[in-house]
């Protein structure tokens, strides 16, 4: 049999080029902090954790210059960028600016969070749960809410080895028939 030999001791940065092999979708989380302030974070590190109850999860470094805002939410939204949003995801991603300057965001119908415009989709959440992770804290949230945008072809803005990527829509690979019997009924 042959393969890659395991690797028993690696590097912080050969643990990212590994994770960096696994493509994520783009986020912007944001919320308003306990005085008002509003929050926003890009995330490639948001997921899908339960649909009866629905719950997603984020996760925010513990070194992060707005932690304690983010540690002090009750309700938050996950806005999924399309893929031409790229400046906005960047914009998030950076710390110790302004990210709302210049921004008209909309508002959230059930929680108190400002929504990035012509995001594909808004899934407006109250917390469930914070959890330690190692160097980042782990949140939790059930949805209460979402929008998307109806596109016949919607394009998410996706991340991978250390870039933003997009869809090949011309090519497609064979997706079983029927999938509902399968793990998460995708």
């Amino acid at each position: 049999m042959s393969g890659a030999a395991p690797v028993s001791q690696f590097s912080a940065r050969e643990l990212r080029d590994a994770l960096g092999l696994f493509p994520t979708g783009v986020a912007v989380i944001t919320a308003h902090a306990v005085h008002g302030e509003r929050l926003g974070l890009t995330v490639s590190s948001f997921n899908s954790v339960s649909i009866d109850p629905p719950l997603v999860l984020f996760s925010v470094a513990k070194n992060a210059k707005s932690i304690a805002g983010w540690e002090s939410i009750n309700q938050f939204a996950v806005n999924i960028l399309d893929e031409k949003q790229s400046e906005i995801s960047t914009r998030f991603a950076k710390a110790l600016t302004d990210k709302w300057e210049g921004l008209d965001p909309s508002r959230a119908k059930v929680v108190d969070a400002p929504l990035i415009r012509d995001a594909l989709a808004s899934l407006e959440c109250e917390l469930w749960a914070r959890y330690d992770g190692g160097d980042h804290i782990i949140v939790v949230g059930k949805v209460v809410h979402l929008s998307r945008m109806l596109q016949d072809n919607p394009r998410p803005l996706l991340f991978a080895t250390g870039r933003y990527r997009r869809l090949d829509s011309g090519t497609s690979i064979e997706t079983p028939f029927d999938v509902s019997h399968l793990l998460h009924g995708w």
